[in-house]
């Protein structure tokens, strides 16, 4: 608790800047390429996704030692780091005939978590060759004989993903084991026995669907039209990297918009959005950016349904995006996003969301690997029946047909006699998917900000859990309709919440101290969750933050699981959390750039 509140600061990966504003659009000039020039590396179908784009540079400030051609023995500090190479400080006093283009060198290195994403940290050894010296800027460049991935992979990765393979078996046999035990002992409890032996088969089902779940793969045939909406309310630090991510894509410029709506922002949104429109309206000539950017200023908040319903209104391409505004994507992520709308009875598609502030503090570390494990599992495992249940907002997609027709519907929705404020993208999944299947692209990503203060964290998961619950209860109305595993699947993960938190009072508090049993089985089985969780992190991810899986676990039953009966009692409170703003409903017009 005291690191969060001593970090008050975001903390991201640190990437080298393009000088290109708009470096992955496919260029119709013929000007350059959009592509990262080391082609010869998308040829590799195992690499990680963190790797696509295998160039990209990260500010690294570590410690290399090196041998050139077997003799010569160097210490220097790197300036940046890829897949593909490093830049290197000449160390003081060096000749500069020391060393030449095309020598031959080796090189053994570590890379810390935090330097670049997820899964690259390791020690490397690697074999390389001087591609750049440059004496009168104090660099040289050495580019890599292999990728980092395929030498972290020979030397780590094998391991990583047996080992996370067998404890995932080993978890998953005590789950079962303990399972068979209820089931012996079911007659003596049914409530408590029934509940144990129905949150392990929910709990199993999703991992094994997630498992059996695979992306759509690309069709570069197909390339839908698109419009991305981006909402925005007092987002000045990050709204502008995220018009720039939106837009720099790797697609058909000419079938992608895209449209930011203000709500009435307070800070210096405005300026920023203006700003950056300005910088890409001088692209006009290549890219054609004023005819594919429009903004709305709406001169008074009115919340980000209505901010969404005026993207809405203002497009006619094929389908419609939405992208929270603290939110970036990665350059290829539209491509992939839209290709399960191949299917004509697709309505909606979500991406995966990484966090992007990831090693800010331990709560941004337990919330990556809860993200990770929510979209990848949770979130696969519905769409393997085609039904996820919530299209998120940092990265999603809809036929634009099936959004009209259920647009004033959304829009005036209320519960309880009150307007509905909150879980806005929860709730028009909700609308889509009654009629319509819905999937998730584990390949389309994006990476988000997340609270990095308990407090904040805390009220955006109480607003999370009223929109949980008041839309799950909107969709059991016909979520019966669906795939019969789906809907059952559906049920149980709506009823196990809600009954959980008298679950645990029972088991940690009732029977110690009325039958003074110690809570042995009921606590292994909570440690079991976790380790499910952690080594699942394990051998999708290889991160070293699979640990966090554990913490975030124990969080999880010691602090949110008490949120849900409060929950239950205050549907009508509209905080908005993330930010720690309130949402104040007003009448306003709108303004258009």
């Amino acid at each position: 608790m005291a690191e969060a509140k001593r970090q008050t600061r975001d903390v991201l990966l640190q990437e080298t800047q393009d000088r290109r504003l708009l470096p992955h659009v496919p260029d119709s000039s013929g000007q350059r390429r959009n592509r990262d020039r080391r082609d010869h590396l998308f040829a590799d179908k195992n690499r990680p996704q963190h790797a696509t784009y295998a160039g990209r540079r990260f500010l690294a400030d570590i410690p290399v030692r090196m041998s050139v051609h077997g003799k010569r023995r160097i210490r220097a500090h790197s300036v940046d780091v890829s897949q593909t190479g490093i830049q290197l400080n000449i160390p003081p006093g060096m000749p500069k005939d020391y060393l030449a283009v095309g020598d031959v060198c080796n090189m053994d290195f570590t890379l810390q978590p935090g330097i670049m994403q997820e899964g690259t940290e390791s020690r490397y050894r690697v074999r390389g060759s001087i591609v750049r010296w440059s004496p009168e800027r104090g660099t040289f460049a050495v580019r890599f004989a292999k990728p980092l991935y395929v030498s972290r992979r020979a030397a780590r990765d094998v391991m990583l993903s047996s080992l996370s393979l067998m404890f995932l078996f080993l978890v998953t046999l005590v789950i079962l084991l303990m399972r068979t035990e209820s089931v012996l002992y079911f007659s003596q409890n049914s409530l408590l026995y029934g509940y144990s032996i129905a949150t392990a088969a929910f709990l199993l089902t999703r991992y094994l669907f997630g498992a059996l779940y695979k992306p759509v793969p690309i069709n570069y045939h197909y390339t839908p039209s698109i419009t991305i909406v981006i909402p925005c309310y007092n987002e000045e630090t990050w709204i502008a990297r995220t018009i720039l991510s939106c837009l720099d894509q790797d697609y058909p410029p000419e079938k992608l918009q895209i449209i930011i709506v203000d709500d009435g922002s307070s800070d210096g949104s405005v300026e920023a959005i203006k700003y950056i429109v300005r910088k890409l309206w001088l692209e006009d000539e290549r890219f054609d950016t004023k005819r594919r950017i429009r903004v709305f200023f709406q001169k008074r908040n009115q919340g980000k349904r209505e901010a969404m319903a005026l993207g809405i209104r203002n497009t006619n391409t094929e389908l419609i995006g939405f992208v929270d505004s603290d939110s970036f994507l990665e350059p290829d992520a539209i491509r992939h996003l839209v290709q399960p709308m191949i299917d004509p009875k697709m309505g909606g598609v979500t991406g995966r969301t990484d966090v992007v502030n990831t090693y800010t503090n331990r709560l941004t570390k337990m919330q990556s690997v809860r993200y990770y494990i929510s979209f990848r599992i949770i979130k696969a495992a519905e769409a393997y029946f085609g039904a996820v249940t919530c299209l998120s907002g940092p990265l999603s997609c809809y036929r634009l047909s099936a959004v009209q027709k259920v647009l004033d519907p959304w829009l005036n929705q209320t519960f309880l006699g009150r307007k509905a404020t909150f879980g806005d993208d929860r709730s028009l999944t909700n609308f889509v998917v009654r009629n319509h299947r819905t999937s998730y692209q584990d390949t389309a990503i994006c990476s988000t900000l997340v609270p990095i203060s308990h407090k904040v964290f805390l009220r955006q998961q109480m607003r999370w859990k009223r929109s949980w619950l008041r839309e799950s209860l909107k969709a059991g109305a016909f979520m019966w309709r669906k795939e019969p595993l789906m809907s059952l699947s559906f049920y149980m993960g709506l009823l196990i919440p809600l009954i959980a938190p008298i679950i645990m009072v029972y088991n940690l508090i009732y029977v110690p101290l009325t039958m003074r049993i110690f809570p042995t089985t009921f606590l292994l089985g909570i440690l079991m969750m976790s380790l499910l969780m952690s080594f699942a992190q394990l051998r999708l991810k290889k991160s070293t933050l699979w640990v966090y899986g554990l913490w975030f676990v124990l969080y999880y039953e010691a602090v949110l699981l008490w949120q849900m009966p409060y929950a239950w009692i205050t549907f009508w409170v509209s905080d908005w959390g993330t930010r720690g703003t309130k949402r104040k409903k007003k009448k306003t017009g709108a303004g258009v750039a």
